[in-house]
């Protein structure tokens, strides 16, 4: 299929850049990786729009197994504080990727009969929610310390006000709510080069239509 290695490719691209990005603060809840991660889910929707689920389905593995690579490489690096990607970490960046794009590709070929920015902002928008909740949790919440006894993730606990104004909660949650926020304007962002790439490939009747 011609489209599926070009897809793969920029899968690939996203993945890469997104873990090599992350470990860049941008501020004080988020790092870089959070405005290059949310992509993947536009990866995947022109994928699906265009070749259908089981394409999309086959990038999605394509960039679970290039996010993979990318722990183990993170985990043989040491940092400031030990390896770059932990144990717990990279079971939770693999576990939320692949739940939260596979998720997107079911939701999406579902409305893909509908409006045609529905599909795109639904399937991004659930992907995208469990995918924070999934990796959040997983990487840093105090009761799945058993994931991985050995990493320290006290800091990540430590408790703040939400975002520095808010209620008192544990660290990780203003980071978990910060990073949804730039998934959430993302993918309404994402609306508009879907729409001229979809446009592209399905011609001007698609456009007319208004699908």
């Amino acid at each position: 299929m011609p489209l599926l290695f070009p897809a793969i490719l920029a899968m690939a691209t996203v993945v890469v850049a997104s873990n090599v990005l992350v470990q860049h603060l941008f501020g004080a809840w988020l790092t870089w990786g959070a405005f290059t991660y949310p992509l993947a889910f536009l990866v995947t929707d022109l994928v699906n729009l265009k070749a259908g689920a089981r394409a999309a389905r086959q990038v999605v593995l394509a960039g679970f197994v290039v996010g993979v690579a990318c722990s183990f490489v993170g985990s043989q690096i040491a940092g400031e504080f030990g390896p770059l990607v932990t144990l717990r970490v990279a079971i939770a960046s693999g576990l939320a990727f692949l739940t939260a794009q596979w998720l997107d590709v079911a939701v999406f070929d579902r409305l893909r009969q509908g409006s045609w920015w529905r599909a795109p902002l639904v399937s991004s928008l659930v992907g995208s929610a469990v995918d924070t909740v999934l990796f959040f949790s997983v990487a840093f919440a105090a009761p799945l310390a058993w994931v991985d006894p050995v990493t320290d993730v006290a800091w990540a606990n430590e408790v703040l006000p939400l975002l520095g104004l808010g209620p008192q909660v544990p660290l990780w949650v203003s980071l978990a709510l910060a990073d949804w926020l730039v998934k959430l304007a993302l993918a309404l962002l994402a609306l508009v080069p879907f729409r001229w790439i979809a446009a592209q490939w399905l011609g001007w009747r698609w456009r007319q239509a208004g699908r």
